[in-house]
């Protein structure tokens, strides 16, 4: 394990996250509010990053798997632990334990919070709540790949540890220009959506803001009706956007290179958009008495379905009130998340897609034994051991999420509250039922549960394996 050069990598992303607090700020400033906790919390990202990038060691040597994802975990825990820095300084969150529950589920693109009155916050930091989700929807390691590493060897490990999904698609064949390209497409759609926002009337500030949080398939709002304010025209774009962000990236490579063909031969994004089609009409049928018109219940009925589906958890209706097979729907779309290589949670619906066929495939061969067939997705077959790693990365799901219900259950919430709190943070959602639900917040937890819970968005956002493999012995996997 090559120690130093982990610790000048993560020195090195502790000190962008300076740079990147000198943003909100300048809104800070804008707005004639207190810059001290930007400057303090700046200041000590600057100042640890230069720390552990003088003990550390820019090694030109090739980054191994293991040590990518050491990068990846500590990097991400140290950004949440520095990123709760303006929230506590400021007293807008006065224990340290939220305020790093509140920054775990931005970077995360989580959207969970504890804040009961968001609108309590100043204009800087809400900006810099939202902006967490922009920075950890790609990734920050992505970022510096995008923009400083230069040595391939390195780039690859760090960007599959990071990114979600069972594997990264190599749009180009060096690590760093394929990274170049997704933040070029990540920022052109992020601009796309806030001039659209801008055109339906919502003002600067507050389109700037949404479209941080959508793009990010975060859902941290400025308001405490979430979007259940906005013009119809307002929720409809997004929506939109949030399934666009919810779609593999490299869908746009494609539709840009002139090869939109591919995009429609792609089982995956046929199987995503067929889940948000199916959902959102059963909701319809099912929400028939509940709204004045049919375009009412159509656009409350798609916008959670987007939400839910993409893991941005914004809500514009208090879905807690909905008949229970719509929230079963709800529920359901949890767990499936968006494509492999958004920014999307969840376990993904290439990965659910997989499961299905190998499941059909085991249930035709028990009929016919001597039958030979293959698990195909896009006319490609599947390994074996792609499908054997899916199973794992199932079982250890479910585990993480077992462990983790049964540690917060020691608090006094009901089940249904305790089970779709594990299921929201583990899938980076954000709002569940009951207790969490889109009108209520994780606020009422004790500080050991909301420690529990902040691992578990970490565990859900960087896909279980990275931080489970740097927190345990080397030896155990030699």
């Amino acid at each position: 394990m090559n120690y130093r050069t982990i610790m000048y990598t993560v020195g090195k992303t502790v000190a962008l996250e300076g740079a990147l607090l000198l943003i909100p700020m300048v809104i800070a400033l804008v707005y004639n509010e207190p810059l001290s906790p930007f400057l303090i919390s700046t200041f000590l990202c600057v100042l640890v990053g230069a720390v552990l990038r003088a003990l550390g060691n820019k090694s030109s040597e090739r980054l191994f798997t293991r040590e990518g994802y050491a990068i990846v975990s500590l990097s991400w825990i140290a950004l949440s632990a520095l990123g709760a820095l303006p929230f506590y300084l400021s007293g807008s969150i006065p224990s340290y334990i939220d305020a790093f529950f509140e920054s775990v589920s931005g970077f995360t693109t989580t959207g969970a919070s504890i804040l009961s009155d968001v609108t309590a916050l100043g204009r800087g930091m809400l900006f810099w709540r939202s902006f967490t989700h922009w920075i950890g929807g790609m990734g920050v390691l992505v970022f510096i790949l995008a923009i400083a590493e230069r040595n391939p060897n390195r780039s690859i490990n760090i960007m599959k540890a990071e990114m979600p999904g069972s594997k990264v698609d190599k749009l180009k064949p060096k690590a760093k220009n394929t990274a170049i390209i997704l933040y070029k497409i990540y920022c052109v759609m992020t601009l796309l959506e806030i001039v659209l926002l801008l055109v339906g009337g919502m003002p600067l500030y507050d389109s700037v803001v949404h479209a941080l949080g959508t793009a990010g398939t975060g859902g941290f709002g400025i308001y405490n009706d979430s979007l259940g304010g906005f013009s119809p025209y307002l929720q409809y774009i997004i929506a939109i956007f949030m399934v666009l962000f919810a779609v593999n990236f490299s869908m746009y490579y494609l539709l840009i290179s002139g090869r939109a063909r591919a995009i429609l031969r792609s089982n995956e994004f046929r199987w995503f958009l067929g889940i948000v089609g199916i959902a959102t009409a059963i909701i319809l049928v099912a929400n028939q008495s509940m709204y004045h018109s049919m375009e009412e219940n159509f656009r409350m009925a798609f916008f959670q379905v987007a939400s839910i589906v993409s893991t941005t958890g914004y809500s514009t209706c208090n879905f807690n009130d909905w008949p229970e097979i719509s929230k079963i729907v709800l529920f359901v779309l949890m767990f499936i998340g968006g494509c492999e290589g958004s920014t999307a949670g969840g376990l993904k619906v290439s990965r659910v897609m997989i499961l299905t066929n190998s499941v059909r495939n085991e249930l035709r061969h028990s009929l016919h034994p001597s039958m030979i067939s293959a698990v195909r997705v896009s006319g490609k077959n599947v390994s074996q051991a792609t499908i054997t790693g899916i199973c794992s990365y199932l079982a250890l799901y479910l585990l993480t999420g077992v462990v983790a219900l049964i540690v917060i259950s020691c608090d006094t919430m009901n089940f249904e509250t305790n089970v779709t709190a594990v299921v929201s943070c583990l899938n980076n959602i954000g709002p569940g039922f009951g207790g969490v639900g889109p009108a209520s917040n994780f606020a009422a937890y004790s500080d050991i549960s909301k420690v529990v819970l902040s691992m578990t968005m970490l565990l859900g956002r960087l896909e279980i394996y990275p931080i489970i493999l740097t927190f345990t012995a080397e030896r155990t996997w030699n």
